[in-house]
């Protein structure tokens, strides 16, 4: 039987591996060693036992301890969910077991080693500003574009934390209302938050497929990778789709940028794999903003599913916050 945890064996002792980084997801729990350039040595993944508090630091343990036996690695977690820079809570819809604790202090006292922890939202913001495609530039605003709307906001290299944990999650407030597209009306979504209006509802993946369904009610359903390969073969139902959904984006979207001064939005996440949507939502969002720019400012995400571990080792080799 294969050992899942063979890489981070090999790993171990060698001396390669400046710090730990765990992209904890709602399913699996990802590790991996990093040298000092934040970038992967080698990974393993567990199934997270996300119900069970005991369960999960158990998993924690034999990720890191397979990769740094005498514990001398600090560890940096990205985290799908919030993280009170005050009081340390944390708060996770599909992490119950992590809801109201403090991950630095509890795991730090569990696992025997230092640990940090960030917003998976932010650690990927940080990777992209510092690794990826918002290199160079002082001011980052990274965007998730997949099964939600999420975002992180980067200044001078630093994580932007806000009240409670929250900041950059530009998917979230009572922003759009109806909208009636060649007399067909487009509603304002109810959103998983409770409100109604979020940009999560109608800018995500999801939120492209009612928007489809609200527009040509006559058709089958599709999902959004059917709907964007219609739009690039020009079929007019997918082109009046798209073009509500970029407008449904590109405003709360220049919003942001004309409120924090973000010079690049790196987009990661489902939709990002479709660079000529992000082109679009680009040209439409350099007509929306008070900045002029000739360059491209929507740019696709350049690490990948790997964003999270290097934003992650980022943040346990001391960069992003203060």
């Amino acid at each position: 039987m294969t050992d899942p945890l063979a890489p981070l064996h090999a790993l171990a002792g060698t001396g390669r591996a400046h710090v730990l980084a765990a992209d904890i997801g709602g399913s699996f729990v990802k590790l991996a060693g990093a040298g000092a350039d934040a970038l992967p040595l080698a990974r393993a993944s567990l199934p997270n036992p996300a119900q069970s508090w005991p369960d999960f630091v158990e998993t924690l343990r034999a990720l890191a301890d397979a990769a740094d036996p005498e514990r001398r690695l600090p560890l940096a977690l990205s985290v799908a969910g919030t993280i009170d820079p005050d009081t340390g809570a944390s708060l996770a819809a599909n992490i119950s077991c992590i809801t109201g604790r403090s991950l630095k202090r509890e795991l730090t006292v569990a696992l025997g080693r230092r640990v940090d922890a960030a917003n998976d939202a932010d650690c990927f913001a940080l990777a992209e500003a510092l690794r990826g495609a918002g290199q160079g530039h002082r001011t980052v605003f990274g965007v998730i574009l997949g099964t939600g709307v999420g975002g992180g906001l980067i200044w001078n290299g630093r994580i932007l934390e806000g009240a409670g944990g929250v900041s950059g999650e530009w998917g979230h407030g009572p922003v759009l209302t109806d909208l009636v597209v060649a007399g067909r009306t487009v509603p304002a979504f109810a959103c998983g938050c409770g409100q109604v209006g979020c940009v999560d509802a109608s800018g995500s993946a999801r939120g492209m497929e009612r928007i489809d369904a609200a527009l040509h009610p006559e058709r089958p359903a599709r999902d959004s990778r059917a709907i964007v390969e219609a739009w690039r073969l020009s079929e007019a139902d997918a082109q009046s789709t798209v073009e509500t959904w970029l407008g449904r984006l590109a405003g709360p979207l220049a919003l942001v940028l004309n409120a924090t001064g973000a010079s690049v939005v790196p987009v990661g996440g489902g939709l990002s794999n479709a660079p000529d949507l992000l082109t679009a939502l680009d040209a439409r969002l350099r007509a929306s903003i008070l900045r002029r720019s000739d360059a491209p400012i929507v740019r696709p995400a350049e690490l990948g599913p790997e964003a999270g571990l290097v934003g992650a080792a980022l943040l346990g080799l001391g960069a992003g916050q203060d």
